[in-house]
């Protein structure tokens, strides 16, 4: 995919790198000319010292040929005003970083849906890491629906049964279980065992209540 981000700070460079090692077509649009010159040594992409939300340098990019473009800086002005700017070249996904969620409700507002905040994530992130200390990954999926969560079997009331007595339930179900490392999909009848490491699908506002289930 060819892939436009606007933004080379720490979110930018970041997801840029990433797409990158992917094997995207990457182009990393950065005001900052120091910032530009850079992250340019240190990134697999074409890297333009230029403000995104111009037109011109927009079209320099190449834009109405992109698959994806993100505003990934840290103004949420600056972010908006490109992302309607991008509209008008029936880019197919256009995904848009705030960092004030009161802003959120602006670029909705003019048909940016996809819109992302990391303080926010990572906030919830930490929240739930530090209310359900033996979670050892979490993954919010959609709105907040649902959670995908990785932990460890620990409580002996489960241990020895088998899958199909525990999962699913409305409120979770086991969705994949770790063998020498390797994923499995588990099966009814295979045997729990204590100590094996899981992966959850739990519906919002469960997630206290199946870990303590699971492990205590």
């Amino acid at each position: 995919m060819y892939i436009i981000i606007m933004g080379a700070g720490r979110v930018g460079f970041t997801l840029a790198n990433l797409l990158s090692e992917d094997g995207n077509d990457i182009t990393l649009i950065e005001s900052d000319e120091a910032l530009c010159n850079e992250v340019a040594t240190d990134l697999d992409a074409l890297v333009i010292n230029g403000n995104g939300t111009n037109s011109k340098l927009l079209e320099e990019t190449n834009i109405e040929d992109a698959d994806v473009f993100i505003a990934a800086t840290g103004n949420d002005e600056a972010n908006l005003l490109s992302c309607i700017l991008v509209r008008k070249y029936d880019v197919e996904r256009i995904v848009a970083r705030v960092s004030n969620p009161d802003h959120e409700e602006a670029f909705k507002e003019v048909g940016i849906d996809q819109v992302i905040s990391p303080e926010v994530a990572a906030a919830l992130q930490l929240q739930q890491y530090v209310t359900n200390p033996h979670v050892a990954k979490l993954t919010t999926l959609g709105e907040g629906d649902a959670e995908i969560m990785e932990m460890t079997i620990t409580n002996d009331k489960i241990v020895g049964k088998r899958f199909k007595e525990i999962s699913p339930t409305k409120e979770y179900i086991i969705i994949a279980t770790y063998q020498n490392g390797k994923l499995v999909i588990p099966q009814p009848d295979n045997i729990i065992a204590r100590g094996e490491k899981i992966s959850i699908l739990v519906k919002r506002g469960n997630l206290k209540k199946v870990s303590k289930k699971l492990e205590n």
